[in-house]
């Protein structure tokens, strides 16, 4: 074992769950006498190169349990990208406060930004230990099952869409809404876990993994339309032409880029605005609503995953045991095993960084527009216990006497 302090950062979007991750961290790296102290970055990466540390040693465990409860990034998060020269930044820092353990809670560029400061360590002979533990609402890192953050981001599209099919039949009409999933259409396919009868939407399902065509957008939203009176449409932020170029940007006038020069895909809620003209000018529907889930389905409190929350802490866990009992630096990855139940291992940097999944094919209907039941099979246990339910009356009609 090395002889220093334990570094904890989060970094990337904030989730329901990634509180655990780092709780389970921290705590775990308490129980070991090689640690002298336990710290925290305070807005990732960022706080590292700025040397904005908290001493999470400080903390008391009861204080610690009740913040692991709590839905986003309590150590504050960041949207840096680091390059080379960055993570040489973060090592430097590093070896001047006698980091030992480097614990990094994020998806694929964090995990990239784990390899590359393990590199340095590594190059300049400077024990330190770089693990990172997995955390993305989009699903898509490699070689995982499945990431924390994702099912409670999914529960919360689930009861969502749910809800909203019960709004739709009540006042039929055509509702669609963007969900987040620039490549990976995980998300946005959860919307199907809310449907109970077969007549409920979501009628079509848009994901990024398949090309998407106005024009047979909107055919299918007629059709579902003449079929039941009403559509309700979930659509991925990232689906894009048969060229690759997103939706939006053959839709709208101008678009926004985000911090890393990528087009604003729903944070604006364009998208969402610029289908439902499509389908109000173009097949005369008249009642037709739009919503965007952009930051609701990330940290909503009072919907989480008991499931996630339990994985997730247990990522926290076992990355500090990998980096205490073993010898070598790398990503924690959750393994399915039986009906539902996980292992953890610990895979090399890089077989996981900054590499992007994406929805395999035999989770996506032939249609394009829906789930296959084995998507359905995959996610239910995921989504945790206590899912609500949705019930209807039974039309038992009364006959008419003046109108019959």
């Amino acid at each position: 074992m090395l002889h220093g302090k334990v570094l904890v950062a989060q970094g990337g979007g904030p989730t329901a769950v990634i509180n655990q991750s780092m709780v389970g961290a921290v705590l775990e790296s308490r129980k070991f006498r090689n640690v002298d102290l336990v710290y925290g970055a305070h807005h990732g990466v960022r706080g590292i190169v700025n040397e904005d540390f908290l001493d999470l040693t400080q903390e008391t465990s009861h204080n610690l349990e009740m913040v692991a409860q709590t839905p986003s990034s309590a150590l504050g998060s960041t949207r840096d990208k680091p390059d080379l020269k960055y993570c040489h930044e973060i090592f430097e820092v590093l070896k001047a406060h006698g980091i030992a353990y480097f614990f990094y809670i994020g998806g694929n560029d964090s995990s990239d930004t784990v390899r590359i400061v393990s590199e340095e360590a590594r190059n300049a002979g400077y024990p330190l230990r770089c693990i990172h533990i997995p955390k993305t609402i989009d699903n898509d890192l490699v070689l995982n099952d499945h990431t924390p953050g994702f099912p409670s981001a999914a529960r919360f599209v689930a009861q969502a869409f749910m809800g909203v099919n019960l709004d739709n039949a009540a006042l039929r009409g055509v509702y669609l809404a963007v969900v987040m999933g620039r490549h990976a259409g995980f998300l946005t396919a959860a919307s199907a876990l809310g449907k109970k009868f077969p007549d409920d939407g979501p009628h079509l399902i848009y994901l990024p993994e398949r090309v998407f065509k106005v024009d047979s957008f909107l055919a299918d939203v007629k059709a579902a339309y003449d079929k039941y009176g009403r559509c309700v449409v979930a659509l991925s932020e990232g689906i894009h032409d048969e060229a690759g170029a997103p939706i939006i940007t053959k839709l709208a006038k101008a678009t926004e880029q985000d911090a890393h020069g990528n087009i604003q895909l729903s944070g604006t809620g364009a998208l969402s605005d610029l289908l439902c003209e499509e389908v109000r000018t173009k097949l005369g529907i008249k009642r037709v609503r739009g919503d965007t889930f952009g930051y609701l389905q990330r940290s909503f409190i009072g919907c989480v995953s008991d499931v996630d929350q339990r994985e997730a802490r247990e990522v926290g866990e076992k990355a500090v045991q990998f980096a205490m009992w073993g010898d070598r630096d790398g990503s924690v990855v959750i393994q399915r095993t039986g009906f539902y139940s996980v292992d953890y291992k610990l895979l090399p940097l890089e077989d996981v960084a900054g590499k992007t999944r994406v929805m395999e094919d035999h989770f996506i209907a032939d249609s394009g527009t829906d789930v296959t039941d084995a998507f359905r099979m995959y996610l239910r246990p995921l989504l945790g216990s206590g899912m609500p339910d949705a019930f209807r009356l039974r039309l038992n009609s009364v006959p008419r006497i003046l109108k019959r």
